[in-house]
């Protein structure tokens, strides 16, 4: 495809000027993929357990349920530190090329917004997290499993407060190198 050498060209721009967190964000990231590869094999040996040995493995459903929110905001950090957060550049290379300065106000104005959505997650999040914490919060079947909500919880804080400063730290690169999407090949 025509969008394949840029998108290189672009990354190895990026890679030139690091994110300051993307150290942590690919930690995060790498936590999230093991967590994906571990819950395949929990499925994978809950269904041939079921369907071949007559003896699932009771909580999997429940568990891969709750796991895919954590797993995503492992991620999220990863995502906006690399440039990979859903945008159409399209319209950004359009709006550049007719005047960088609007390019910028946009592309400011994106990750303060995002910022701001991250923020706000948190809060939203943090007293939910402090009661799954205070009150011993668990799901599951009691006597059969059962497993405390506060940690997938606080992956969800942790991960949105990561996200907004991912955001926030990107904010005077994105002012400096505003319509640098490489050249093609």
């Amino acid at each position: 495809m025509h969008n394949e050498p840029e998108l290189a060209a672009e990354g190895a721009a990026a890679s030139a000027r690091p994110h300051p967190l993307q150290g942590l964000a690919r930690v995060l990231a790498a936590i999230g993929t093991v967590w994906i590869f571990l819950m395949m094999m929990m499925v994978v040996a809950d269904v041939v357990g079921r369907n071949f040995l007559n003896t699932p493995i009771t909580g999997v459903a429940e568990f891969a349920a709750r796991s895919v929110a954590s797993i995503v905001f492992l991620q999220l950090a990863a995502a906006i530190c690399s440039g990979r957060m859903t945008r159409s550049d399209f319209l950004l290379r359009l709006i550049g090329a007719r005047s960088l300065t609007a390019l910028r106000v946009l592309e400011v104005g994106n990750a303060l917004l995002g910022t701001l959505l991250f923020v706000a997650l948190a809060f939203i999040a943090w007293p939910e997290l402090t009661q799954a914490w205070t009150t011993n919060e668990f799901f599951g079947v009691q006597g059969v499993y059962t497993v405390p909500t506060w940690p997938f919880r606080a992956l969800i804080v942790a991960g949105s407060a990561v996200a907004a400063a991912a955001y926030l730290l990107q904010i005077p690169s994105l002012w400096r190198h505003a319509g640098e999407f490489g050249e093609p090949s």
